[in-house]
Order: C-alpha cells, then structure tokens, then sequence
C-alpha cells in the first residue's frame, strides 16, 4: 500500500522541485497528502474514489446499519 502513495509523490511531487530545507520537503509532502493525495487523487482499491470519499462512505454505512463506535 505504501508504494502507492510514494512512487506518484516522487514523480508528480519531489522529482519536480528543489528543496532548500528539510523542512520545506517535509511540509511540501505534508500539503501533497493532505491537499492532494487524500481528497482528490482516485484510488483503484477503493472502487476509484479519494480517500477521504471512501472514509465518509465508509463512516455513514456504519451509521446506517446502527452499529455504535466509541
């Protein structure tokens, strides 16, 4: 799974660009994953959703079969 999220951040991401910092790389994948990655980039595993549209399918099938989380 981890190879899914590193080989598009290394072509579409650090490949591109230079770093002054170590920081700045840090932050720069930071904003990939969250801005990008997650929300928008669809996914073959999770029948080509985002992640973040599968986790709230994902919370409201829960929710609508009555099962209760803590």
């Amino acid at each position: 799974m981890v190879e899914s999220l590193f080989k598009p951040l290394k072509c579409e991401r650090i490949r591109q660009r230079s770093y002054r910092s170590r920081d700045e790389v840090r932050q720069d994948v930071l904003d990939y994953i969250e801005m990008f990655y997650n929300p928008i980039r669809k996914h073959v595993r999770n029948g080509m959703l985002s992640a973040v549209e599968f986790e709230r399918q994902h919370v409201m099938s829960i929710e609508n079969s009555g099962v209760f989380i803590c």
